[in-house]
């Protein structure tokens, strides 16, 4: 909820159209959400590092230059993805629950 609430925020100050629909898709499947295709590599990246890390390797950061990224963004992605990992991993092993 807080996440999406602020992903609404950022894309209408930036005039995205796409808005509550693209919120919405990515909350259910990102896979079938109207993304441009930089995105679609940025989020396919992030699902990778999430769900097999030990499987992400160069050809993975390669895939994202190829996407339009650079070293700086490439990195960022990385470590953002990694950071709500271990955030979430830190709530689960505490036994936090999620707001509501």
């Amino acid at each position: 909820m807080h996440h999406g609430a602020g992903l609404r925020a950022a894309l209408k100050k930036e005039g995205d159209p796409r808005g509550d629909s693209l919120v919405e898709a990515l909350e259910s499947d990102y896979t079938k959400a109207d993304l441009r295709d930089d995105e679609r590599a940025m989020l396919d990246y992030a699902g990778r590092l999430t769900l097999a890390p030990g499987d992400v390797g160069a050809e993975d950061a390669l895939a994202l230059r190829a996407a339009g990224f650079d070293d700086r963004t490439i990195h960022d992605i990385c470590a953002i993805t990694a950071y709500f990992a271990f955030v979430n991993r830190i709530a689960d092993g505490l036994g936090i629950e999620l707001e509501e």
